[in-house]
């Protein structure tokens, strides 16, 4: 039974990670600015869908992670 918690936590860490990096970045900082980034409205919308997805995805598995660790050190400390 431990070994199952720890690879779902092990699992749940890597998707954890995987969705952090897809997640760009929440301000472009001076060199956006300088660049003179032109977005268009269609590009902007859909970038703030799938923002909005990921970061929505990166709560769940967080939590996810969370009571999977709680899990983990109660197993432990129950010396299962």
């Amino acid at each position: 039974m431990k070994i199952a918690v720890t690879i779902l936590q092990l699992l749940s860490a890597l998707v954890l990670i995987l969705i952090v990096l897809f997640q760009s970045g929440k301000s472009q900082g001076l060199s956006g600015a300088i660049g003179g980034i032109a977005d268009s409205y269609m590009s902007r919308g859909k970038a703030r869908s799938v923002d909005a997805k990921l970061a929505k995805a990166t709560k769940w598995v967080g939590a996810i992670f969370v009571i999977l660790t709680l899990v983990l050190n109660c197993m432990v400390a129950a010396g299962l």
